[in-house]
């Protein structure tokens, strides 16, 4: 035996205790678990190519959970949404129900690979530690079987056999060994290692692995060192087996290895955290490797995902834990460089140019897709990345609006033109509408006055004059805050506004309200409106609002879309009597000066520079866990949970929300923000806010809020002059820098800085990644482009009426639509082939095995048997 292989098993095991991690430190809030994690950035990367993802979720309700073993029977339960099992989002409590409804919202980018989208549902125990009811475990590769569609998961029981994620590095070599007396005998090498994501338990992670040769006939188990406080263990232990034995040990006369005794045997990796509790070691998972694989390859070496235990557990029935009705929207975006996307790119960017509008490639898009909104997002995005969102969207609503015969259903459809405007103002006017309504929303929220006017609904005791004045002083401040904060209004919203007005005024020449209602459309009813009536979706309220702030909110939410809308009879927009009744405090000529006055300013164009507004914006804000900075030369570095306070002028830590800062860094201060090493305090999910004196380490809940975090910081410090080109991915301990053994703490940095990000912090859009959008969907949608390439033909060649399947397609200049229609698909087609071709080379070099695709993926299986089965000229 050569090279490493030759050392002992005594020297190996000897090495392999050598050194103890430092502490844990503190580890996520309590129920939340560690997986493995992925890089820095959004994206993974591929050779060639960058892979994005993403999920949308919406959790409805559970229903026919088990009753609590009491004699209320009623629970109070909240659900979890885990990357395997690492917590990433919680819903608010339902309280006493054994069928919680939820109906909470959840998207985040996915900043690392992971195994199973995972639910859990919890009972909340006041006095101990929540207890879990049952989860739902969808495979990656089964996501697609449930997008975009309400589907009812049945709950399954949690156990640790079942609770499994994690990958181990094995390596097998069989070996003849000569003993003294010179005869051969053959010997089973099995080397463990490392672990790579295994879970942490309890707050802890101190795993240890047994490796066991079975047989039908035999068992024979080893043990390595436990390594205390990690998840990522290198163990690097070799254990020897028999596979077959000299004659000494044996009545036969000695027999040769045989490719059957090969067969019947297996070796099985346990791996298990050492516990210091009384209910023994937690199993963490099991791999099994029929020893037969040593006939293809000797010595054998790969990656094995750990699995669950079969161990028999008792069956239960499907129905026994209930179930939860969830709606799951995944998303994998595979983007090429930049220059590939050229000629779609081009395509699509001068839309707004193609006379008339209809002809353009943007516009086709919304035509072929199933719903506008499908089409508007990436449009937006593309268009608002390259600058182009004004005269695009102003090109479609022209042609709308020409369209339209009453000035009374003016964008009032869910049109391409409704759906691009909705989703500009949700990119561009999100920081504007927090900046306007956070306060107030938060305020009716904390106050819990009672503001129900409908007779009918009315509680015992309930004064409906005492309601009435509460929900007007709610509405008054509401429609003061909005009329007042057109100086706020982000320009890109400013000048499209303008377009609209301008359309309008033009084409209903006689209706001279027409240019108000045009803008008010959007800005009150599309705006404002769902983002009082829904605050938990603008974020501006963590979860949805209990039900009598909700019902609070949306009395509140009607009499500001009547506010806004102009109408000329009030009473009459309302369809309840007691909301007729309640407007006549608003008949006052005061209130609809103040509208006009505002949409008058916001539907100016250019009347001034938007960095004007000085007043700080809050940006983002939670408890985080930092680690002291030591400024006093005797004082305790340790870790502490805090409330950040992030804003456009500085970052914050205080101990508790609303109180003084403790600490404060200006945004100018802020030379770059980076992740820290695991192996600087063992502790997951950390980064560094490097300042000019020092560096502030802190710890966030789980990968999801890291990354935010960083992203954001980086975006706001991005123009300040004295950002680091280099920096120390880990820490200052001990008298040197973990990175490059630097002594002084002042060294410069080692590795280059992450940059490039746009300082605007809520336009940081990739225009290659949205491009990749348009295509899939231009992609998905062929069959239609090609319908309307026959519709182009038949308007062309017959005057006559059109084809009922064709009716659907606006055609507005046949041959021009043509032409655009050929030069998609062409565009198009070029993109599939490149897809196949990446496909194809990466089907031939990645290794079924590797640390990237360990056996046991499922998704890289699957994706193995589609290669195999597609021929080379369909791909």
């Amino acid at each position: 035996m050569g090279g490493v292989w030759a050392e002992s098993e005594a020297e190996l095991s000897g090495r392999a205790g050598a050194g103890t991690a430092p502490p844990l430190g503190l580890r996520l809030l309590r129920g939340t678990r560690l997986a493995d994690p992925g890089g820095p950035s959004m994206a993974v990367e591929e050779e060639g190519l960058r892979v994005f993802q993403s999920v949308k979720i919406k959790i409805g309700e559970a229903k026919n959970l088990p009753t609590y073993p009491g004699p209320n029977k009623m629970r109070d339960c909240y659900c979890t949404v885990n990357l395997d099992q690492e917590e990433v989002f919680r819903t608010k409590v339902v309280e006493k129900s054994l069928c919680p409804f939820y109906g909470e919202d959840f998207y985040c980018e996915i900043p690392r690979s992971f195994r199973h989208l995972s639910f859990y549902i919890f009972d909340r125990d006041v006095f101990r530690r929540d207890s879990i009811i049952g989860k739902v475990a969808i495979q990656k590769e089964d996501l697609q079987k449930y997008h975009n569609r309400d589907t009812w998961f049945q709950l399954q029981h949690v156990d640790a056999d079942s609770e499994v994620q994690g990958k181990v590095h094995l390596e097998l070599r069989l070996s003849e060994v000569i003993t003294d007396s010179g005869v051969v005998c053959h010997k089973l090498a099995t080397r463990i290692l490392e672990c790579q994501g295994l879970p942490i338990v309890n707050g802890q992670c101190d795993p240890y692995a047994t490796v066991t040769l079975a047989g039908p006939c035999r068992s024979e188990a080893k043990k390595t060192k436990v390594k205390k406080k990690t998840n990522n263990p290198q163990f690097d232990e070799v254990f020897y087996f028999e596979v077959t034995r000299p004659c000494s040990y044996s009545r036969k006369s000695h027999f040769d290895f045989e490719d059957e005794d090969v067969d019947k045997l297996e070796i099985r990796v346990d791996l298990w955290n050492a516990s210091n509790l009384k209910f023994g070691d937690e199993f963490l998972g099991e791999l099994r490797v029929p020893l037969k694989v040593l006939r293809q390859s000797s010595p054998h070496e790969a990656w094995y995902f750990l699995q669950p235990r079969d161990n028999g557990s008792k069956s239960l029935k499907p129905g026994d834990l209930g179930s939860l009705r969830l709606n799951v929207v995944y998303t994998e975006d595979h983007v090429f460089s930049s220059d590939y996307y050229s000629p779609l790119r081009d395509l699509l960017l001068k839309s707004a140019d193609v006379e008339p509008v209809s002809a353009s490639a943007a516009h086709i898009l919304g035509e072929v897709c199933r719903e506008k909104q499908e089409a508007a997002i990436p449009l937006v995005r593309l268009f608002l990345h390259y600058g182009r969102v004004v005269p695009f969207i102003s090109a479609i609503a022209s042609a709308e609006v020409r369209r339209t015969q009453d000035p009374n259903t003016i964008f009032r459809g869910n049109s391409l033109t409704s759906k691009c405007i909705d989703e500009t103002m949700k990119l561009a006017g999100m920081q504007y509408l927090h900046v306007t309504l956070k306060p107030t929303i938060e305020e009716i929220c904390q106050s819990h006055k009672s503001c129900e006017i409908d007779p009918v609904r009315l509680k015992d005791g309930e004064s409906l004059e005492s309601n009435m004045e509460n929900l007007r002083q709610f509405v008054d401040r509401v429609f003061s805050v909005i009329t007042k904060s057109g100086v706020s209004c982000p320009t890109v919203m400013c000048d499209i506004f303008f377009s609209l007005r301008e359309a309008a005024a033009k084409r209903f020449q006689d209706d001279l309200d027409v240019r108000y209602t045009a803008v008010s459309s959007f800005i009150f009813l599309r705006f404002f409106a769902p983002a009082i009536l829904s605050p938990n979706l603008f974020q501006l309220t963590p979860h949805h609002t209990d039900p009598q702030t909700s019902r609070t909110l949306t009395l509140v939410s009607k009499a500001i879309q009547t506010l806004g809308s102009l109408s000329k009879s009030k009473s009459a927009s309302f369809k309840e009597s007691y909301m007729a009744a309640f407007y006549e405090f608003f008949n006052e000529q005061k209130y609809a000066d103040a509208v006009k006055n505002f949409l008058d300013l916001i539907s100016s164009s250019g009347r001034r520079d938007p960095k004007s507004v000085q007043q700080p914006i809050l940006l983002k804000e939670g408890f985080m866990i930092k680690r002291a900075q030591g400024r006093k030369r005797f004082g305790m570095k340790n870790f502490k949970k805090r409330w950040f306070r992030l804003t456009n002028h500085e970052f914050t830590y205080q101990k508790s929300k609303g109180d003084p800062p403790l600490y404060s860094i200006p945004i100018e201060n802020i030379l770059a923000v980076e992740p820290l090493e695991e192996e600087s305090f063992k502790m997951k999910n950390m980064f560094q806010v490097i300042q000019p004196e020092r560096a502030l380490y802190i710890q966030a809940n789980n990968c999801v809020e890291a990354k935010a975090w960083i992203d954001i910081l980086t975006k706001v410090s991005q123009c300040n002059q004295k950002r680091l080109a280099v920096y120390h991915p880990s820490a200052y301990l001990n008298g040197h820098w973990l990175c490059c053994r630097a002594s002084s703490d002042t060294a410069a940095g080692c590795s280059p800085c992450t940059g490039g990000l746009p300082a605007n912090i809520q336009l940081d859009i990739d225009g290659d990644r949205e491009t990749e959008r348009i295509y899939s969907l231009f992609s998905s949608y062929m069959s239609k482009l090609e319908k309307m390439q026959e519709a182009c033909g038949s308007r062309s060649v017959y005057d006559g009426p059109e084809q009922e399947e064709y009716s659907t397609f606006i055609i507005d200049d046949p041959q021009e639509t043509y032409k655009t229609l050929k030069q998609v698909v062409a565009g198009v087609g070029a993109l599939e082939q490149e897809h196949a071709q990446y496909k194809r080379d990466k089907f031939r070099r990645t290794k079924y095995g590797s640390q990237e695709h360990p056996i046991g993926d499922k998704s890289f299986q699957s994706y193995i048997r589609q290669q195999s089965e597609t021929p080379a000229h369909s791909m």
